[in-house]
């Protein structure tokens, strides 16, 4: 087997330990959808798909509630749903990228708090949600079908 490193150094070893999780395949049933819900959001706010308004129109809006530059907010938020949703399909630097989600969506909620909790009413429920799921998966990890498992068991 080949190994990053041949000696543990301090660093190795904070790399292991950001890199191993939990074996339980729990955390792929959680990470991979919520991953692709992110993903495809994220390709609304970047990339205008799927419904989405694109940067520019996704910037005027978050311009309005107070998301000031507008477009690089909308880069910013739409390039952490997109590839942080694409690193959790993958289970790559997952708990990072979960960390940065929660961050997003803990913005997100504070958007919506004013509206209640449900999303008919424009709520934050499909917010807490993801917040919810990420920080789950920010403190469990990939787990064993994660490309995190294949590189932690590649450092010494």
């Amino acid at each position: 087997m080949t190994t990053l490193t041949t000696t543990k150094t301090p660093s190795a070893h904070v790399v292991k330990r950001i890199l191993t999780s939990d074996q339980s395949i729990g955390n792929l049933m959680l990470r991979v959808p919520v991953g692709i819900v992110l993903a495809a959001h994220g390709a609304q706010k970047l990339f205008g798909w799927f419904g989405g308004y694109g940067i520019e129109g996704t910037g005027q809006w978050m311009e309005s509630v107070g998301f000031a530059p507008g477009a690089l907010m909308a880069f910013l938020a739409g390039s952490a749903e997109f590839f942080g949703g694409l690193a959790l399909i993958l289970g790559l630097l997952t708990r990072p990228a979960a960390v940065v989600v929660a961050f997003t969506m803990l913005m997100a909620m504070t958007v919506h708090l004013g509206n209640g909790l449900f999303i008919a009413n424009n709520g934050y429920e499909f917010a807490l949600t993801l917040l919810a799921a990420s920080i789950a998966l920010a403190i469990n990890g990939g787990g064993k079908f994660a490309a995190d498992h294949i590189i932690a068991n590649k450092i010494r």
